[in-house]
């Protein structure tokens, strides 16, 4: 049984700041009807998209590579099995930076993970400035015979500096956060091939779809639906804000059914990120991009307090609220 404060009774604030912030969107442009994707080229690589995300971060934040003491690479797929992906963006970012490098992940949510974890190093005084990185190159691994997948992901990155706060009445830092995972779920979306269940050295005898995208769009969309409800009455009870106290909703853009589970789970419409049909599903870079735009955008700015939130493969639900 899941345990959180009584109504109205909030958890500690971990302070933390975010000091940068910084994108990556492929130049490669498609379109199906209305809908704009972004597709990375073939001569660039899913490190190439994170290595320069990274670095934007950086230059916002004022910060020479060197100052990072923690980089969590949060993926939904790495860019190899072993290292970990955080480890190559150090070496190409912060060689000399002595950092702490590991990865984290919860596919499309995982940078909401990732802020999770830092925030609780930052606040514990474990580290002092933690680069986080998130970025997928998707639409290599889309079966062009799937529609409603081949026509819904775009390739893009996005890194935030996370430094460690001073705490105090309304300083920046995380409020308090919630994730959940139903495994019957866990198959509505999914890639099997790659790693130990199908091997690399396998795909020649085997299924070439396993070594494809697959996802089952209603049995996920009503799955996702069934539990959003009752999780985000327990995230606002856990966090002890009420929806008047929140000045915007940054969710993932999982797909253009984003305004239903919005409205289900009673959040209106002028106070919640969509940009679905000009950017897609940019899977885990979705969340800390459409932050970082509405950062850019001034949709959001110091003082605001914000909900990060998403559904991903698992299916698993995550929230967290952030004052900037």
């Amino acid at each position: 049984m899941l345990q959180h404060p009584p109504i109205g009774q909030r958890p500690s604030l971990r302070p933390c700041r975010l000091a940068g912030w910084g994108t990556y969107l492929p130049d490669e442009v498609v379109t199906f009807g209305n809908q704009t994707r972004y597709r990375i080229p073939d001569g660039m690589s899913q490190l190439d998209m994170l290595a320069a995300a990274a670095e934007d971060a950086l230059r916002r934040a004022d910060l020479h590579p060197d100052d990072i003491d923690c980089i969590i690479a949060a993926c939904a797929a790495g860019v190899q099995p072993i290292p970990c992906t955080a480890a190559l963006v150090m070496e190409r970012v912060a060689p000399r930076a002595g950092a702490a490098a590991f990865d984290v992940n919860s596919t499309c949510t995982s940078f909401i993970t990732a802020v999770d974890i830092a925030s609780r190093y930052l606040a514990a005084g474990d580290y002092e400035r933690v680069l986080i990185v998130s970025g997928d190159v998707g639409t290599r691994f889309l079966d062009a015979g799937q529609r409603e997948s081949f026509e819904l992901f775009s390739d893009a990155a996005a890194a935030v500096v996370l430094t460690r706060g001073a705490g105090g009445e309304n300083a920046p830092g995380v409020l308090g956060s919630l994730q959940q995972t139903w495994p019957a779920h866990a198959h509505d979306t999914e890639l099997r091939g790659g790693l130990s269940l199908h091997p690399a050295q396998s795909y020649a005898d085997g299924d070439p779809s396993d070594y494809l995208f697959a996802m089952n769009g209603r049995r996920a969309l009503l799955g996702m639906l069934a539990v959003l409800p009752d999780f985000f009455d327990r995230f606002f009870d856990r966090v002890g804000l009420g929806l008047d106290e929140i000045d915007l909703v940054v969710p993932h853009q999982a797909s253009r059914a984003l305004g239903i589970a919005m409205r289900r789970i009673g959040i209106p419409r002028d106070a919640y990120v969509d940009r679905v049909a000009e950017f897609g599903n940019m899977v885990s870079s979705s969340v800390p991009f459409m932050l970082a735009t509405s950062l850019d955008e001034g949709q959001a700015g110091p003082g605001d307090t914000i909900v990060l939130c998403g559904t991903a493969a698992g299916l698993t639900a995550n929230a967290l609220a952030l004052r900037l």
